[in-house]
């Protein structure tokens, strides 16, 4: 009897227990529950903001003659090609690869409307791989830029082309990497993506999870590359920031006007420069010509600062002089073997069209 007081007194006892905690922290008899995902379940939105603004282009070319888009001579595989575009206004512009035109006697723009046009060639810009052209129509699906220097890596995006000729064809990834340099184009600081870009998507469209456009994509490197096998999961594209300059000057001059010092170069490590009792890095003349031997730079000649910014690399040389505007004189600090520190000061002229100079 005792025994069975005990258990019924102990049951009574719980029950009061489980009734309090049901009470006041009804969340600790609720199963365990599955964190939310940090992410949508589907991109759908993001799909329809921008996939309309994303345009096929179709191209044909005839073996051995001058192409009117750009003065060069199609070779005899030239035959058609296909790629994509953004559009990026209402008044028609649209941004793709200049490789996709680049041999183009005629070309053709297909909206994912199936409305077609044949459009203008506005400009070209061989040295960030980009090109515009414009077309005639009404009530265009202008796609929303974002920006791309928020990037991170880990971020969802998509990547919108005509890949295969299979219109309108969305894959989805990460960004890998931000600020690569490849070595196939002059100004390039390409987003590294996992998301398929395959021919027919270079100069389509790469977009973050809200659809805003982050970066053009590029499927066709150049030369470098070409004999290459790309390994699954690398794919880049042009970064919208750099898309969103090139695109304002070649509507505003029909070219990208750059500053040009006239010069090839090579960094030079800070041990290196050292021995020539310099204080860090700086990157040695290797050619010298036009405004740079109207300064009197000679090759040999290792600079250190232009304008009292410290020269860090090749690229970041490149852009500081490019930023400038032709006419503009620059400020060079540098060392010349055998004969110490130097400064002097150099005017700059407009850069040509994919010039094989370093600065």
């Amino acid at each position: 009897m005792k025994l069975l007081a005990f258990v019924g007194q102990s049951a009574v006892i719980g029950l009061a227990i489980a009734f309090v905690v049901l009470v006041w922290k009804p969340e600790l008899l609720r199963p365990g529950q599955t964190p939310p995902a940090s992410g949508p379940d589907s991109y759908s939105a993001a799909v329809s903001a921008s996939a309309p603004a994303v345009v096929n282009l179709y191209t044909a070319g005839i073996p051995g003659q001058r192409s009117g888009f750009g003065g060069q001579t199609t070779s005899a595989a030239a035959g058609q090609g296909l790629g994509s575009g953004v559009v990026i206004s209402s008044e028609g512009y649209i941004v793709t690869n200049w490789h996709v035109i680049r041999d183009a006697d005629a070309i053709a723009v297909q909206l994912s409307d199936g409305r077609t046009a044949r459009p203008e060639f506005v400009g070209a810009d061989p040295d960030t791989e980009l090109a515009l052209l414009k077309v005639d129509l009404d009530n265009l699906p202008v796609i929303t830029l974002g920006r791309s220097d928020t990037l991170e890596v880990g971020d969802v995006v998509l990547a919108i082309g005509n890949s295969y000729g299979l219109n309108q064809t969305v894959t989805q990834g990460i960004i890998s990497a931000t600020g690569r340099g490849l070595g196939v184009t002059t100004f390039e600081s390409f987003i590294q993506t996992d998301a398929a870009i395959n021919v027919g998507n270079s100069g389509g469209a790469l977009v973050n999870a809200l659809g805003e456009l982050v970066g053009i994509n590029t499927a066709v490197l150049g030369a470098p590359l070409r004999n290459r096998v790309t390994p699954a999961g690398i794919s880049f594209a042009i970064p919208v920031n750099l898309v969103r300059g090139v695109m304002n000057e070649l509507i505003e001059n029909g070219r990208v006007i750059r500053g040009w010092l006239g010069v090839r170069t090579r960094y030079v490590p800070s041990l290196n420069a050292a021995a020539h009792g310099i204080d860090g890095p700086g990157m040695e003349l290797l050619n010298v010509g036009g405004p740079a031997q109207a300064a009197g730079l000679v090759p040999g000649d290792i600079v250190t600062h232009i304008n009292d910014d410290r020269m860090m690399s090749r690229q970041q040389m490149m852009n500081l002089i490019a930023a400038e505007q032709p006419g503009n004189t620059i400020r060079i600090r540098g060392f010349r073997p055998g004969r110490g520190l130097f400064q002097t000061e150099a005017v700059l002229s407009e850069r040509p069209v994919s010039s094989q100079l370093g600065g």
